[in-house]
């Protein structure tokens, strides 16, 4: 009898522990970058990081390349989804594909990430 509670046990922490592992994609959006020293600034960077991670959980990392105008997202598709990740750029004043940033997004950018 003990041998079957113990088995039952561990199986019920096994499946517990490997039950979200997480299945993680990654989704390239295309924008536009104006800036040429984005990622040392400080704040256009951190700009678009911060409004991502804090719009969408399950985040696991954000990389932007403003040579090549996209932002990589890897994140968890079990707790957000490529459209509330779009949103979430868009809400940091940068284009996401095929959508445009709002003029009210756009002017809460510092100067410097403002199209000239």
């Amino acid at each position: 009898m003990k041998k079957i509670v113990f088995i039952s046990l561990f199986s019920i922490l096994t499946l517990a522990t490997q039950a979200h592992k997480g299945d993680y994609q990654t989704l390239v959006v295309k924008t536009q970058i104006y800036c040429s020293h984005c990622m040392q600034c400080g704040s256009c960077g951190a700009n678009i990081n911060d409004h991502i991670r804090e719009a969408n959980k399950g985040i696991k990392k954000v990389s932007i390349d403003p040579k090549e105008n996209t932002i990589s997202i890897t994140y968890d598709s079990a707790k957000t989804s490529p459209e509330k990740i779009k949103a979430a750029i868009l809400a940091s004043g940068y284009d996401a594909d095929e959508n445009k940033a709002t003029k009210e997004t756009v002017a809460k950018l510092d100067g410097c990430c403002k199209k000239h």
